[in-house]
């Protein structure tokens, strides 16, 4: 086939490649050798630049110096580095030919411009090739990746009488931030872990990606007191040394609302007593995970009770620079406040956003509650 596409050049074009010595190697290897899509590729984009530059010294209006860019954004995305270069080796060598029948048409704009593209495309065909994809299917890949992460942040499907809301705010509108949910339902017996990897955006999100597979693997798979230890665990065989990682485990007894708190370094939960219409701390505290190899935890039990809700966040929605946690977690009580009247499906979206509006980080909230 690349045979039969070599021969049906012109056969000035195919003296052409014949009498410049750069293109002796390309035009002896489409000629030999096992036919793959590479090939095939840089077979049609060489005929796409070689018609192009042919073309130009015809009309200009229709084929410009210029439109030779085309290719090279096209070799960018389809091509490996190494078929990348020949390509760009018969553009140069078009641009050229274009130059020596008119110099006036391939100015230094010209140049310019096909020099930055150049670079980019080498830019982009290197870091497809070392992810060992061609074309877009690395961008497609990440996009899996974070609808698989948004999926995993859904809570089960709760009985009647109970009710949730999950809210998470990545840092700079990006698509990936280091806070991330994974919760299991067994019987009456629903577990929820919030998870804040330290960081922000996609630097975290890289890292977030990978723990939220290994924790959601975790939870439900292991007693409930064993979860966080064993977490732990996993880091520390990790050698985990890039940051930090908090965590809030919650475990809720949907026939009795009975609900145990575990915290490893994250900002305490809170929970609303709709008898008194106040919101109070959980005393739950644990140190940070990976730290220690024993980690151990002071957990907390209460009872929801109808009208009553629990909830936990990540720290983007409470630390300010410079300002005490404890001055953070009492302005989100003061904003909680407006979720009771408001319903708190309704405000726990409005919540988030009011107290991320004056951050840059990453955010999330977990709401649980007895209608």
């Amino acid at each position: 086939m690349l045979q039969r596409l070599v021969h049906l050049l012109p056969p000035g074009v195919r003296a052409f490649l014949r009498r410049i010595p750069l293109l002796v190697r390309i035009y002896g290897w489409l000629r030999r050798g096992k036919a793959i899509r590479e090939r095939y590729v840089f077979t049609g984009l060489t005929v796409v630049a070689i018609v192009l530059g042919m073309a130009a010294t015809e009309s200009r209006a229709w084929a410009p110096p210029a439109a030779l860019v085309l290719t090279v954004v096209g070799g960018g995305l389809l091509l490996k580095v190494r078929t990348l270069v020949a390509l760009l080796v018969v553009v140069v060598a078009m641009t050229a030919y274009n130059a020596a029948d008119d110099p006036a048409e391939v100015g230094p704009g010209t140049i310019a411009t096909l020099l930055i593209t150049a670079v980019l495309a080498l830019t982009l065909a290197r870091t497809r090739q070392q992810l060992g994809v061609q074309g877009l299917r690395g961008d497609s890949m990440l996009l899996e990746l974070r609808d698989r992460l948004r999926r995993q942040g859904e809570l089960p499907e709760l009985p009647e009488g109970w009710d949730a809301q999950v809210v998470m705010l990545q840092a700079g509108g990006s698509s990936f931030g280091g806070d991330f949910v994974v919760s299991a339902r067994t019987g009456d017996i629903l577990e929820v872990a919030l998870v804040d990897v330290s960081g922000k955006g996609t630097d975290a999100g890289t890292r977030a990606l990978m723990l939220s597979g290994a924790f959601g693997g975790l939870l439900g798979s292991v007693q409930p007191d064993r979860f966080l230890p064993a977490c732990n665990d996993y880091l520390h065989r990790q050698r985990w040394d890039e940051g930090f990682v908090t965590a809030v485990h919650l475990q809720v007894d949907l026939a009795t609302g009975e609900y145990t708190v575990e915290s490893a370094g994250h900002p305490p939960a809170v929970q609303f007593d709709a008898g008194t219409g106040t919101w109070q701390v959980s005393s739950a505290k644990g140190v940070v995970l990976g730290v220690v190899p024993d980690l151990r935890c002071e957990p907390e039990r209460g009872t929801l009770r109808p009208g009553d809700a629990l909830l936990l966040y990540t720290d983007g929605l409470v630390e300010s620079p410079g300002r005490d946690l404890d001055a953070g977690i009492d302005r989100l009580l003061g904003e909680a406040e407006r979720l009771v009247p408001q319903g708190f499906r309704k405000g726990a979206k409005e919540l988030v956003q009011t107290m991320a509006a004056a951050r840059d980080d990453d955010c999330a909230l977990v709401l649980i509650w007895r209608t």
